[in-house]
């Protein structure tokens, strides 16, 4: 463990932190087996009820670029104590090597390892992006960077903004491993990150956009560090004397605000001349959650982080069974960037294991497979040679869907064969480069594919997504540029508004006036020529979804720049290929 960043304060906690180890030490060879007592739950998390589609197999390729075979064993976790914050290896040390009462590891070190939220500032696309809008706009640069950081490197941020220290990204910034920020700033959304950050002005405008609280005043060893649980004071006392931080129960932990102060975001919009003319929302993941119909029924915290089964020691220093316990898997839809960082693991500097990226790749599959969206075929019929085929979408995600960053988009693809198995309709194909046969989009940077009621040509492809526009009307995927969006037709939450009291999340574009675009879900008519085809038919659809659209990916070339051109390569070698959510087939005569 090194010296504390900015100002060593010496021996004195230094010295409760090793005497605190050896405390963990005796603890340890004295605990016998698990003991029966319970806690009492903070609170009881109510779940939706829906019915998930049947699971499919990912279209998620199965590579290892660098060499074929090669399994990382993982990294230790960064041992470092700050004024402000410790580094995931100070909690580590306790929070481990825990069971639910499955026998599943359910360790918060193993599975936040593995998470976006651990490797927030590794992200090679997050990096690529911030590097590109700072080439793109470098007299905001620094600014971007302050943006960005707050956010994907917190700990680091709100550490240089307390003490008055710069605050950037690239250069001498917080990936320079010279900088003295560098490695709180890569540990990413760090355990005494979110544990301490205070209700104050939770679900609050003000708390958007990484506005969160943390009492930078108290010194450290008397830090207050919130969880769901009450502690004992000899238990409180024992985690004050190893990690410096006096824990304290509070509920806001538990509640999607905490969530909204980063999946909350405006970002400036910069007109031609340079000038910032106002803001754009980014992301509007809370507030689309916010005015659903789940926001009685279930938190942020309920479908991405999942109870584990019964009681669960949560500290090698504890005798007690705590429940109900939140896993720290953070579960998304990123399974394309976790890829990344699986394959890519020593460049990448990741502290988790391959093993461990699969174990997150596969509970993204799962979330993403059995939790976000189902389709059923609700009607074939026939008349004057074409058959007409109506399906149904549910959203049974508690925001958009997609949501979060607006590279994301989900789509349709749509066949039918005949009785001889040849394909006679085919709509939403996709390329080996990701891009979608029969996108504007992916044709023409300026281009879109507008919302459809109908789709009777293979040329046309129902694509769920926003497409954003600059202060001249023209499209862009520039962060900063972005004004307003031209289409945004992603699946809305149940029991949500095309309208939306608030204005940031209102439909935009041909799927307003589509009276099936609705809350919960869209329904879509296809036309099939059937010509002299013969029956039966197997129609078949498909839900997909990509992370990175190809366009978003596509708009960096040629840059130059260190950071684009490693993501660049990255994502030429690790085929961006969607993930199956959701499909239904059928056979029907003709």
């Amino acid at each position: 463990m090194s010296c504390w960043r900015g100002n060593c304060r010496g021996e004195n906690t230094l010295k409760r932190y090793w005497v605190g180890c050896i405390l963990v030490l005796l603890l340890l060879a004295a605990c016998g087996g698990r003991p029966e007592a319970t806690a009492t739950p903070l609170q009881t998390r109510a779940l939706p009820t829906s019915t998930p589609p049947p699971t499919a197999t990912p279209m998620i390729a199965d590579t290892s670029v660098p060499e074929p075979g090669d399994i990382h064993p993982g990294r230790p976790l960064p041992m470092e104590i700050g004024d402000l914050f410790s580094t995931s290896g100070s909690c580590a040390i306790c929070h481990s090597d825990m069971t639910d009462d499955s026998g599943a590891d359910v360790s918060i070190d193993t599975y936040w390892r593995a998470t976006m939220m651990a490797n927030a500032a590794r992200d090679p696309y997050w990096q690529a992006t911030v590097r590109n809008e700072g080439l793109i706009y470098p007299d905001l640069q620094g600014a971007i960077e302050q943006k960005c950081a707050a956010c994907h490197m917190p700990m680091a941020e709100r550490t240089a903004v307390a003490s008055g220290d710069p605050v950037g990204v690239y250069g001498n910034g917080f990936v320079d491993p010279g900088n003295e920020q560098h490695v709180f700033a890569m540990d990413g959304v760090s355990c005494t990150l979110c544990h301490q950050i205070t209700s104050a002005g939770l679900g609050l405008p003000g708390s958007y956009s990484g506005g969160f609280v943390i009492d930078t005043e108290v010194p450290q060893g008397e830090r207050l560090i919130y969880g769901p649980y009450t502690m004992a004071q000899d238990e409180a006392e024992l985690m004050q004397s190893i990690s410096g931080f006096v824990p304290v129960q509070s509920a806001h932990l538990s509640r999607s605000a905490l969530c909204a102060t980063c999946h909350t975001l405006y970002t400036p919009t910069v007109d031609t001349s340079g000038s910032i003319v106002g803001d754009f929302p980014e992301q509007m993941t809370f507030v689309e959650w916010y005015y659903s119909g789940y926001r009685n029924i279930a938190s942020c915290q309920s479908c991405h982080m999942p109870e584990a089964v019964g009681g669960v020691r949560i500290s090698t220093t504890s005798t007690t069974l705590r429940g109900p316990f939140s896993q720290h898997s953070f579960v998304g839809g990123n399974a394309y960037v976790l890829e990344l960082l699986k394959t890519f693991p020593e460049e990448l500097a990741v502290t988790a294991s391959s093993q461990d990226f699969e174990g997150s790749i596969a509970r993204t599959l799962d979330q993403l497979q059995n939790e976000t969206a189902s389709m059923t075929l609700d009607d074939v019929s026939y008349y004057d040679g074409s058959m007409y085929v109506d399906i149904s979408i549910e959203n049974l995600a508690g925001h958009k869907f997609p949501t979060g960053f607006p590279s994301r988009r989900a789509w349709l693809h749509f066949t039918v064969q005949d009785a001889n198995g040849v394909t006679i309709f085919e709509s939403g194909a996709y390329n080996a480069d990701g891009s979608i046969v029969g996108n504007d989009n992916d044709a023409d940077p300026q281009a879109f594919e507008p919302h459809y009621e109908i789709i009777g040509t293979e040329d046309k492809v129902q694509i769920y997504e926003a497409i954003l526009r600059d202060t001249e009307r023209q499209v862009t995927t520039w962060l900063l540029s972005a004004a307003s969006y031209v289409k945004d037709n992603r699946l809305m939450p149940w029991r949500s508004e095309k309208t939306a009291p608030w204005e940031d999340i209102v439909v935009m574009g041909d799927a307003f006036d589509d009276e099936d675009f609705q809350g919960g879900g869209d329904s879509i008519q296809y036309i099939v020529s059937i010509g002299g085809a013969q029956g039966p038919f197997t129609i078949t659809v498909e839900l997909l979804y990509q992370s990175i659209g190809f366009r978003w990916a596509e708009n960096m070339r040629g840059t130059g720049a260190e950071e684009v051109d490693r993501f660049l390569r990255y994502y030429d070698s690790v085929p961006n290929l969607p993930v199956l959510v959701a499909s239904v087939t059928s056979t029907v005569e003709d």
